[in-house]
């Protein structure tokens, strides 16, 4: 991955896998903005979409982390931003073409629909894998 801080976030039912993403993060030397939710009470996916996609086109973070229950409605979300490139992975595969193909700045995570595991390989995929250019520039560009 291009950039050593991440911008992490959630809603009440990504909570769980975040916590853990970030600790997994944190542990492989990443700083780490958290811009929230820090609790399992219920509160609105959109606000961390938002805080995460607003960190990373501010510089504030150099690419981010988004989980919610299925990951659909905050990767939505992100993706209304300039320049965010929220992909939603469902295994590792899917991760590393996101960053290999459409060179994706946001990982997103559905905790309700992926095993622990799975996600941290999704991660993990993500991080190592860099962007491949060529014929994707182009189409990249076009977003």
């Amino acid at each position: 991955m291009h950039g050593k801080t991440v911008a992490i976030g959630c809603d009440h039912a990504g909570f769980e896998l975040k916590t853990t993403l970030k600790g997994v993060l944190q542990e492989r030397n990443f700083e780490i903005l958290d811009c929230g939710t820090n609790s399992p009470d219920s509160v609105d996916y959109p606000d961390f979409g938002h805080a995460v996609a607003e960190a990373i086109e501010k510089g504030e973070a150099d690419w981010g982390v988004l989980v919610c229950g299925s990951g659909i409605g905050i990767s939505m979300v992100a993706n209304r931003h300039k320049g965010i490139r929220a992909a939603l992975c469902t295994s590792p595969e899917m991760a590393e073409v996101a960053r290999a193909h459409t060179d994706a700045n946001v990982l997103v995570l559905g905790e309700r629909f992926i095993e622990k595991g799975t996600a941290l390989a999704c991660l993990g995929r993500f991080i190592k894998t860099p962007f491949e250019g060529g014929r994707h520039t182009a189409r990249v560009e076009k977003i």
